[in-house]
């Protein structure tokens, strides 16, 4: 039996090439073994706690101020919009603007034909002058008021009322000495009170014809208005937002020209939520941004509707912006914080210490030479700074800038 072991255990070790299979392998495995130790030592050296640690700037949470605005959006209007329409009939003669043509009040924008318009004046003024000329005055000048007494045609009548007073006195003496008839003094007492009755017409007449002069100069004062009238002019500084006519054309009364607009200063309609309107006052100020450009501009308030709007639930009010440049223009889409309160404590953090990913925002500090997390919820924007409603205080420090910085990463916090 035992010589039949020994013979086996000598037949495999004495088996050809048997021991030379046995190295390559020990000598394989001894390869991989390394390659796994080189693994593992290149991960030790990649993961962030087993290089360098990286140099960090830390700053400081402030307390400050921050103003609370009420956010709206609304439309720009402008303060004044006109539209020229004629006052009087005529054929368009001239038409000086164009869109978008600046103007300043009482320049010349368009013009009838003045043809008839001056013949009319011409009309009126003569029909004047014969009226001036029957009551007894120049015919030139503004002086109507005239004392009737002092007309010929009143002074004539006075003048025979005279001679049939003295006719009837004297035929009364007469007649009481029985040298006239009855009949002849009856004839002379008619013929006073004839005298009479034209002296009282003709003072009444008189007074009829200065009544006429008023009515010539008040016709000669129409046709010189509608003179007047013929040329539109701009009732205020402005720009031509549209052109209606074309020259050559007939007006009727009221037919439009030109629209004018005043761009300086304009309305800003905002609607603000029920639940803001409370914090609303006359005279706060208000910042708006134009929609499709950089246009920022500053208003104030200065008209709230005493009412809420059943159907939106909001608050119209009206702003007042400066737009002395023209930069606004009137219809334009505006964004706009109404400053309620200029300055509300708030505690402030660089803007650029903030990360935000996945709606989620995060501050990082440092403790132990690591870095930790802090999630944070932000408020409003002041400058570079933003408001931090909860998740750090003021006196608490924070990395200034934490560009790929992650939790747990080694740091070595600069002087």
């Amino acid at each position: 039996m035992h010589l039949g072991r020994r013979r086996a255990v000598t037949t495999r070790v004495g088996r050809p090439g048997f021991g030379r299979a046995t190295g390559l392998l020990a000598l394989l495995g001894a390869l991989i073994a390394g390659s796994a130790c080189e693994g593992e030592s290149a991960d030790a050296t990649a993961r962030p706690d087993g290089g360098a640690p990286r140099r960090v700037r830390l700053v400081r949470v402030d307390a400050g101020t921050v103003a609370r605005t009420v956010t709206a959006t609304g439309t720009l209007a402008a303060e004044d919009q006109v539209v020229l329409n004629t006052k009087v009939a005529g054929r368009l003669a001239a038409l000086h603007v164009d869109l978008g043509s600046p103007v300043r009040m009482g320049d010349v924008l368009a013009v009838l034909d003045l043809t008839d318009f001056r013949l009319r004046v011409e009309q009126a003024r003569t029909a004047l002058a014969q009226a001036r000329a029957r009551l007894g005055v120049p015919l030139d000048g503004s002086g109507d008021a005239i004392d009737p007494e002092r007309t010929a045609l009143v002074r004539e009548a006075r003048a025979v009322l005279q001679q049939a007073r003295l006719q009837r006195d004297r035929y009364q003496s007469l007649e009481r000495e029985r040298i006239l008839s009855r009949a002849e003094l009856e004839r002379a007492d008619a013929d006073w009170r004839v005298a009479e009755a034209r002296s009282q017409e003709a003072f009444e007449e008189v007074r009829s014809r200065i009544a006429l002069v008023a009515e010539r100069r008040t016709q000669l004062a129409l046709a010189e208005q509608q003179l007047a009238d013929a040329t539109l002019r701009a009732p205020f500084d402005g720009v031509v937002r549209e052109r209606h006519r074309s020259i050559g054309g007939y007006l009727e009364v009221g037919a439009p020209v030109a629209t004018i607009v005043r761009m300086h200063p304009l309305r800003l309609r905002l609607a603000v939520p029920e639940r803001e309107a409370g914090a609303l006052r006359v005279g706060q100020p208000v910042r708006l941004e134009v929609e499709g450009g950089a246009t920022k501009a500053t208003g104030t308030l200065r008209r709230l509707s005493p009412a809420i709007d059943e159907s939106t639930r909001t608050l119209l009010v009206e702003a007042e912006v400066p737009n002395a440049d023209g930069a606004l223009r009137p219809g334009a889409f505006a964004r706009a914080e109404i400053v309620v309160d200029p300055g509300e404590p708030a505690t402030l953090v660089p803007a650029g210490s903030v990360v935000s990913f996945a709606g989620i925002a995060k501050v990082l500090a440092v403790a132990e030479g690591r870095v930790i997390e802090k999630r944070v919820r932000t408020g409003r924007r002041a400058g570079d700074r933003i408001e931090v409603l909860d998740g750090v205080r003021p006196g608490d420090t924070i990395v200034a800038d934490p560009g790929t910085l992650t939790a747990g990463q080694a740091v070595v916090v600069e002087p």
